[in-house]
């Protein structure tokens, strides 16, 4: 299978062949704003870098990282240490998923658990390194007869091995508190996501905390590497696309989300996803 040298190409390929696509990336790309995928992201850190937002968590990065992201949650990439980032990206279409799994080995679980208290990212060890870059080698270098089903093997069998470290950490009695951030911004977050279903202004933000809006906006720029206006938009994107995939009116998505009026997420969503709220609704849906 081609390794992609670009992430957008990567997931153009998996959206449009319904399968999996690797990127390995060694340079920053355009940078991206806080955004969503219409496939999962399985996002490994080989050099490390310095922190990672994903819906309302930070993360710090380490080599040897592992962050599994769902296709309805908003993410970015913040304050990279080097000038070289090393990793490897894999895009993967969610029908993929079902078709390998079974009715004892739910592969897609590890995008799906999403309690209270549960983590994107997973942190490899040595052995378990070896094992990733076993299966991603095999899988690059396949080739001849049997290519695809070579392909298919190694991919199952990395599934396999990161939901059951996954599901281990779930189960840990040891939590993982490496979330490392400003305990100010901390608290925005998550007054935001409390009150995500409202439209929330800068100017309430600030009233709430004591603070000035300036200070407010420049404090979670400089931390997240994103504004607060685009962070709840694409908080309410993200929630909006899961619940027109489940079937809820368009019409009531947009007031259930956020939105102050149907122009503006009609602006925001087709912007954000790249089709219309309806189309991406029947879609969905078929």
């Amino acid at each position: 299978m081609k390794q992609f040298t670009s992430c957008k190409e990567s997931v153009e390929s998996c959206i449009l062949n319904k399968n999996f696509a690797i990127a390995h990336l060694y340079h920053e790309e355009k940078t991206l704003d806080i955004h969503i995928h219409d496939c999962h992201e399985i996002y490994y850190s080989i050099s490390g870098g310095k922190q990672f937002l994903i819906d309302n968590k930070f993360y710090t990065i380490q080599p040897g990282d592992v962050f599994l992201i769902n296709k309805y949650e908003s993410h970015h990439l913040s304050q990279i240490d080097q000038m070289e980032h090393e990793r490897i990206v894999i895009s993967i279409h969610d029908e993929l998923l079902k078709k390998l799994s079974t009715k004892d080995t739910d592969l897609n679980y590890c995008f799906s658990y999403r309690e209270s208290g549960f983590n994107h990212r997973i942190s490899l060890d040595k052995e378990q390194q070896q094992r990733f870059n076993y299966y991603i080698h095999k899988i690059s270098s396949a080739s001849g007869y049997g290519e695809d089903i070579i392909e298919q093997t190694a991919f199952t069998e990395l599934m396999v091995l990161l939901n059951s470290i996954f599901i281990n950490q779930c189960h840990s009695t040891i939590k993982d508190i490496s979330y490392q951030y400003n305990q100010q911004v901390d608290e925005i977050l998550d007054y935001i996501n409390q009150n995500i279903y409202y439209p929330v202004t800068i100017e309430e933000l600030a009233k709430h905390f004591f603070l000035s809006e300036s200070y407010l906006c420049r404090i979670f720029k400089s931390t997240t590497g994103t504004t607060i206006k685009k962070y709840m938009t694409a908080r309410r994107i993200s929630i909006a696309k899961k619940l027109l995939a489940e079937g809820m009116n368009v019409t009531e998505v947009c007031d259930y989300c956020g939105f102050n009026d149907y122009s503006n997420f009609l602006k925001a969503f087709s912007k954000s996803v790249g089709i219309s709220p309806k189309k991406y609704a029947q879609y969905s849906l078929k």
